[in-house]
């Protein structure tokens, strides 16, 4: 985790510094950030609407962490109001709790949170705090069948696309008067999937998960 954090940092550092040498000010219109985001998702079932391979009553999952390098681009309608998009994409690993607890039930899950915050900044002075909120759609791709849902009989899983809803806060420091600073920045996503596991053509086991990631960045902006 420690190896992947600095590959992550080393890579919004380089994304921040490649910006093109445009005039920066702490009141431009545009911003861009590169951050250093970890995604800490739940994972855990909410509903079992299918269960043919009889799975038991208490069986849960989670969902694995993830730390990746993210870029935000910000809009400034007025020194207070802006919005917001991200561009990143997460790879997950879903396991078992309970039960079936370490048990490999997903592998590889990529997911892309393609999302918009309208944002509110207060002025303290030097620091600009803000919070924020705004829809996100997840688009999960790439998924596998983990070792272990292998072994119970599932050849296929799929993870549904759902939308969801972003709630945001943070802070931007001006580190000079030439647009550069530095940025914390934390989401909390309400968001759920539906696992479908199948068996050849036949759907075996089906259930509902809350992922409602945590979402927690650090790393340079550029106003201009």
């Amino acid at each position: 985790m420690t190896k992947t954090l600095a590959t992550a940092l080393a890579a919004a550092a380089t994304l921040a510094f490649a910006t093109p040498a445009i005039a920066g000010s702490t009141d431009g219109s545009l911003q861009v950030k590169a951050f250093a985001t970890g995604v800490l998702p739940s994972g855990e079932i909410t509903e079992v609407r299918t269960n043919l391979i009889g799975a038991p009553a208490t069986s849960n999952s989670q969902a694995s962490d993830s730390v990746v390098p993210t870029l935000a681009v910000e809009y400034f309608f007025s020194p207070n109001f802006s919005v917001e998009t991200i561009c990143c994409v997460t790879p997950h690993d879903v396991s078992g709790k309970g039960p079936l607890a370490g048990a490999s039930l997903v592998n590889d899950a990529i997911i892309l949170p393609a999302t918009i915050t309208l944002k509110y900044h207060f002025d303290l002075g030097g620091v600009k705090p803000y919070i924020g909120a705004g829809p996100t759609r997840f688009f999960i791709f790439s998924e596998g069948v983990g070792a272990d849902a292998a072994a119970l009989g599932a050849t296929r899983v799929n993870l549904s696309d759902s939308f969801g809803v972003a709630l945001q806060a943070g802070m931007d420091i001006p580190l000079n008067d030439k647009g550069l600073g530095f940025s914390l920045d934390a989401k909390r996503y309400f968001v759920d999937t539906t696992a479908s596991f199948y068996a050849g053509n036949t759907l075996a086991l089906q259930t509902r998960h809350s992922l409602d990631p945590w979402v927690v960045s650090g790393g340079l902006s550029y106003r201009f």
